[in-house]
């Protein structure tokens, strides 16, 4: 299992924090995912045997979020 933590520059109310935490969990292998508006970061656990980080970048970014560059 692997932990992320994601910073999220248009993460601003609760109803984007349910929107990305949907985005995040309908991605193969996640177990665990949160989102805060007030600390603008989406954090999840996940198995990566079954996805990557790529792969949950890319639900965030299709969902309309940008990630902030680390």
């Amino acid at each position: 299992m692997k932990e992320r933590t994601l910073q999220i520059s248009n993460l601003d109310s609760q109803e984007d924090a349910e929107k990305i935490t949907q985005a995040v969990q309908d991605v193969w292998g996640i177990t665990n995912a949160k989102a805060s508006p007030a600390q603008k970061i989406v954090s999840f656990i996940f198995d990566e045997r079954m996805a990557s980080e790529q792969d949950f970048e890319q639900a965030i970014i299709e969902s309309g979020f940008h990630i902030v560059s680390e």
